[in-house]
This record gives structure tokens, sequence and C-alpha cells, in this order.
């Protein structure tokens, strides 16, 4: 553990696909199926390496390895949006396990944490869901998506945008992800980070990132924020 888990957390900034939904196996089945049709080599495994970047950053730097050169604006609009459609086809991705525990649980901790959505998606079908599978949690004007960025995960941008929209210093904030580019993210705005193994991304990946605290599973991150809040406590 690198910082100090802050003494009374005043915002709680939560990542959504591999951390609110278990939605990453779709998300990179999506990505590989779009660039092979692209006639664009890749593996699907890799995409999870990826997650947390906004569309034009995965799509510019497919274009780079494959042609040399970054998309147009054209290209990344067109591109994404059939990634998009793509994701739409497949089953609906159930919550994560534990994080509905995780968000009921930081909402009932007495000094009223603020809890922001910080996501590199802007998939509108996940997004949609939010108010209904985390009540009152992540309200539109609580929410940084892709599109309310210049530069996405893994630059600090969207977890300082984050602390911002909570009103409140990034040290003062726990942020929680489960992909190496969003750790880097947070950890590079300053912010408490807790890592999130819900993916075959190995651990290491994520230490290197910049994890101040690991957990195997959204349900140990439940237990594990309860225990170091008590901690801080008693």
């Amino acid at each position: 553990m690198n910082r100090i888990f802050p003494q009374r957390p005043r915002a709680f900034l939560f990542d959504m696909d591999g951390t609110l939904y278990d939605s990453m196996t779709n998300h990179a089945l999506s990505w590989y199926e779009m660039v092979r049709e692209q006639g664009i080599e890749a593996t699907p495994e890799e995409f999870f390496l990826y997650e947390g970047a906004t569309g034009s950053y995965t799509v510019n730097m497919l274009y780079r390895r494959a042609y040399g050169r970054d998309a147009s604006p054209e290209e990344v609009e067109r591109l994404y949006q059939r990634k998009a459609e793509i994701f739409r086809g497949r089953p609906a991705p159930d919550v994560m396990p534990g994080a509905r525990e995780l968000v009921e649980y930081v909402g009932s901790l007495p000094w009223h944490p603020v809890t922001v959505l910080v996501t590199g998606s802007a998939q509108g079908s996940l997004l949609q869901r939010l108010d209904e599978d985390f009540p009152g949690a992540f309200p539109v004007a609580r929410r940084i998506t892709a599109r309310d960025v210049s530069r996405g995960k893994p630059f600090p941008e969207p977890f300082l945008r984050g602390a911002g929209l909570a009103g409140f210093a990034p040290e003062e904030c726990v942020a929680i992800d489960n992909a190496p580019l969003g750790v880097m993210s947070a950890d590079r705005a300053g912010c408490f980070t807790v890592a999130v193994r819900t993916g075959p991304v190995p651990s290491e990946e994520l230490r290197k990132a910049g994890a101040d605290v690991m957990f195997d599973s959204m349900q140990a991150c439940a237990e594990g924020i309860r225990a170091l809040v008590e901690s801080c406590r008693s």
C-alpha cells in the first residue's frame, strides 16, 4: 500500500465496466469482432488491457499498429458505433456481485460521502441502467464518461474531474477500478486507488499501474473497504 487510506473519505469514484457491471467479456468480444471485420489483427484477450480507455484512444492505437496513422474522426465514430452495435446485441451483463453491497455501504456512512461514476465508456445501454440498478448513487450530474474528457484513462483527467464533481481534493477520494489504465489514471490523479481483479489481467499489472490496495473480487472489495473505514473510525 502506497497511500494511506483517507481518515474519512469524502467521495468514492467508481469505474463502471468490470467494476459495477460484469461487462468486460462483452466489451472485449465486441471490440474483437469489430476489428476482425476491418481486417485488423487482434486477440480478444488484449482488449482487457485496453479497458478504461476511450473508444477513440483504442481505435487510434489499433490504426497506428495496423496502418501507421491515427484514424480520422469519421473512422473513429464509424468503428466505435459498430462496436457499440455489436455490444448491444450481446446478452445484458449482470451487476457485478458485491458492487451493489459496496455502493449501499458507502451510502450508509454517517458523513454522507459523494459517489461519482468515472468511466471510459460512452455505452448508453449500460449508462441507462444505473438509476435502476444503483438508485440515487450515480445521477447524470455525477457521471464522467468518455464524452466528458479530452484525454481519458490512463491520463489523470477522468478522476481529477470526478473529484471536482464531488467537490473534494483527489487525496480525499477513494477510486475503485478494475483495469490497469483506470488504476493508472486514478493513481496519477492522486486518489487512494483500489484495484479489483475481476478479469484475466494479472495482479502484477494492477500493482505496477499504481494500486494502493487490491482485491480479487467486488465482494472482497466491499468487505475490504468496510474494514478500512472501520479501522479509521476505531
